[in-house]
């Protein structure tokens, strides 16, 4: 069994699923105690286009469940061509985002110019549905319900919750805090010799694109030992 089959890598995978089941069920309540306030609806597609990273436990279960759903074929190859776009759009955007900084910009300043911008996610169906439904991110599924990170209120711009209202707010932190965490234990159970792998966030298109294979990971792999090159004189 190789590094990357281990019980206790499948253990942590196990611990993100509960997370995400807890999330829902969070979402879920918010919902049916101000069903006029949650606008989201089943081709709404706002969070589809929102600017956010993936911890690396998230980005190694969505990258698991796009290869396990699209192993091959038509489908697969035109949403890695779409994860490609949108990475390289991406890419543009984070290198106008260092400039602002580097010319004085605030990180608060950053942040809220990056939220009006808007990148087609590469699992949004030709038909405003998401292809990777059952395995979307967090952010995915808590979006549409009052959410606080920082001390910091948010919510979406399409819902119907009055400002300055008092309504059950998801702590971001603490669900940030829980996936660092788990990367973090895959980090240390692979043995990787990245110190800051856990550290490392990709957006949903890179996570696809993404091959976390041992070089990736930076797992230690044994090496076979060299066959002695023979002498022509022997």
């Amino acid at each position: 069994m190789s590094q990357l089959e281990s019980a206790e890598l499948e253990e942590i995978f196990l611990e993100y699923e509960v997370l995400t089941a807890q999330v829902d069920k969070l979402f879920q309540d918010v919902q049916a105690k101000y069903p006029e306030e949650v606008a989201c609806s089943k081709t709404c597609s706002d969070c589809c286009h929102a600017l956010f990273d993936l911890s690396l436990v998230e980005a190694m279960a969505i990258n698991r469940a796009f290869h396990e759903k699209f192993g091959f074929g038509a489908e697969r190859s035109k949403i890695l061509e779409r994860a490609n776009d949108a990475d390289r759009t991406l890419t543009r955007l984070k290198y106008h985002y260092f400039k602002d900084v580097q010319s004085g910009m605030s990180d608060e300043e950053v942040m809220a110019k990056a939220a009006h911008e808007k990148v087609r996610c590469p699992l949004l169906g030709d038909d405003n549905l998401c292809m990777l439904y059952e395995h979307r991110p967090l952010t995915c599924r808590i979006y549409g319900v009052p959410t606080a990170i920082n001390g910091k209120g948010h919510v979406c711009g399409k819902c119907r919750f009055d400002k300055g209202g008092k309504y059950p707010t998801l702590q971001l932190d603490r669900i940030q805090d829980r996936l660092a965490a788990m990367s973090h234990k895959i980090a240390k159970v692979l043995g990787s010799k990245y110190k800051e792998l856990h550290h490392v966030y990709v957006p949903v298109s890179m996570a696809l694109i993404n091959k976390y294979d041992e070089t990736y990971l930076g797992l230690k792999t044994e090496q076979k030992p060299k066959k002695k090159m023979k002498s022509p004189l022997e």
